[in-house]
């Protein structure tokens, strides 16, 4: 593993809280935040997509979150998503992975993940597709993270609970 980033990577499967998460730990900290690229673009374009979009997106998401690490210099950054969900994406999808997304990955090794259980009610969303593989996309970024020896904190419960456990995650890496 390379030399870890100041950056904090919420990850894990769809409608798990990430974003709702990414953005109020990026405004109680006053943190930049990485959004994702992958909703953006979708969002605008509608939820139809390729594999080749799926390469375009992930090489998106980390050229956006290597500009705003550059920008916050050797401070904290909050990221909702990473290319660690990249990855799982297309190899659950399309059965592979292109090795230049896993090597980006590790370069850009985050301080520490936050994995959101999908204990939390599924919300519909035209862009979401997983409602009843959850648990298994669950098991599969546990199963990476640990793998790969990636540091992470497995977040469950209601909002307050998970933004609590959260900040007690991450509170050694911002004083």
């Amino acid at each position: 593993m390379s030399s870890l980033r100041p950056l904090i990577v919420l990850t894990g499967p769809e409608s798990s809280g990430k974003t709702t998460l990414a953005e109020q730990l990026a405004l109680d900290l006053g943190l930049p935040l990485v959004p994702e690229v992958a909703r953006e673009i979708l969002t605008r374009q509608g939820p139809a997509y390729t594999e080749a979009d799926v390469y375009r997106m992930a090489l998106a998401q980390w050229r956006q979150q290597e500009r705003i690490c550059s920008e916050a210099g050797s401070g904290m950054v909050v990221a909702d998503t990473d290319l660690l969900t990249y990855r799982i994406w297309l190899e659950q999808k399309y059965s592979r992975c292109a090795p230049w997304i896993h090597a980006l990955h590790k370069r850009g090794a985050p301080t520490h993940y936050l994995l959101c259980a999908p204990d939390l009610p599924w919300e519909p969303d035209p862009l979401r597709e997983h409602e009843h593989a959850r648990e298994a996309l669950f098991d599969l970024h546990l199963l990476i993270l640990t793998r790969e020896d990636w540091p992470h904190t497995i977040l469950q419960g209601d909002a307050t609970t998970r933004r609590e456990r959260a900040w007690s995650a991450i509170r050694g890496f911002l004083f």
